[in-house]
């Protein structure tokens, strides 16, 4: 399986995130993608350069006004005078009766859904470059790939439409499933990361074509804690095209597949013609986040279970934190997916 990879991703290097009242340094660190580079090398995939889409697949699925305020956020800060070196929020606004604001503060609050997506002055470059990453992939695929893996950071799936938040700016998932759309009518995106895929829910959530599934840990007790519940089923002609399959604190290999194989039969019932893997590795049970307790060999199984769904696949990398065991997870569920394929 080729893998698609920009080192423009480093141009984004977070500092802050804030745990429960303590500020510490963000796990969304430029040296992950150094340890999922590690993971492909022992996989021997081969690596390809993205091409520059623009903002076309981008466009599909956020809000001009969004994507405005992205790519002049940082200038409009620091042309305050007495702003700090990180864009974060310092009001939240219920949008109920609300005005959209002209002040880059104002628009700050506007655009972000939390504290864990702060801006820098490379923030914009870096996603651009990871939404290029996975339109790349989609293009890879539409062009004949089986399947095809895209290296995506900073990850997106907590991105709605006009809203960062989770340390997620562009929705990758979300660009990719847009861009498979041109040849499929129907298009899954199905979410394997710990934490809901709130964003993607969000964008597609009155959409009947794309059908978005995400397999996550509890948001009674984990982030994104107000979406994710098993009841969010979709809205007006989307009614039955989301599926959330939230699943006990620790939940190990074992009752994951049998999360998956749920997943499989809604997915199939769709019967789409491509399928985009948001693809997290912070399931692991030595993740630092430790909401759920995969084990390597459940990663392994879990890229088995998803080759057999038999669709051309874009698999995009979402979340996976600083572990030991970050590359070795990512190269058994690659090493699992192209076994059983």
């Amino acid at each position: 399986m080729k893998a698609v990879y920009s080192e423009k991703h480093r141009s984004h290097d977070p500092q802050f995130f804030l745990v429960r009242g303590v500020v510490r340094r963000t796990t969304e660190q430029p040296e992950r993608a150094d340890r999922l580079l590690a993971g492909l090398k022992a996989g021997k995939h081969s690596l390809v350069e993205p091409a520059a889409f623009g903002q076309g697949p981008r466009a599909r699925v956020h809000s001009p006004e969004y994507l405005s305020f992205l790519a002049n956020a940082f200038e409009e800060w620091t042309a305050l005078g007495d702003s700090g070196p990180e864009m974060i929020a310092n009001i939240h606004p219920v949008r109920n009766a609300a005005t959209y604001p002209t002040h880059i503060v104002g628009k700050l609050g506007w655009h972000t859904a939390d504290t864990a997506a702060p801006i820098g002055p490379g923030t914009w470059a870096g996603a651009c470059a990871s939404s290029d990453v996975a339109t790349t992939a989609a293009q890879m695929v539409l062009d004949g790939e089986d399947a095809v893996y895209a290296l995506c950071r900073p990850p997106g799936h907590h991105a709605y439409r006009d809203m960062a938040g989770g340390f997620c700016f562009l929705n990758n998932s979300a660009i990719a499933a847009g861009h498979l759309r041109q040849k499929y009518e129907r298009v899954a995106i199905l979410d394997v990361d710990v934490h809901h895929g709130n964003g993607t829910q969000g964008i597609f959530y009155e959409r009947p074509d794309v059908f978005t599934v995400s397999i996550h840990a509890d948001p009674s007790f984990f982030y994104p804690f107000v979406w994710g519940y098993a009841h969010e089923r979709g809205a007006g002609q989307g009614l039955g095209a989301n599926l959330n399959i939230p699943l006990p604190r620790a939940t190990g290999d074992d009752g994951y597949m049998q999360a998956l194989a749920a997943a499989e039969k809604a997915i199939r019932a769709f019967a789409p013609g491509a399928i985009v893997v948001a693809l997290g590795l912070d399931a692991s049970e030595h993740d630092p986040l430790a909401g759920l307790a995969v084990s390597t060999d459940g990663f392994r199984r879990i890229g088995e279970g998803l080759a057999r769904f038999g669709l051309p696949t874009v698999l995009v990398q979402e979340g996976g934190y600083l572990s030991d065991i970050l590359g070795a997870n990512l190269t058994a569920v690659l090493g699992g997916f192209e076994a059983a394929r």
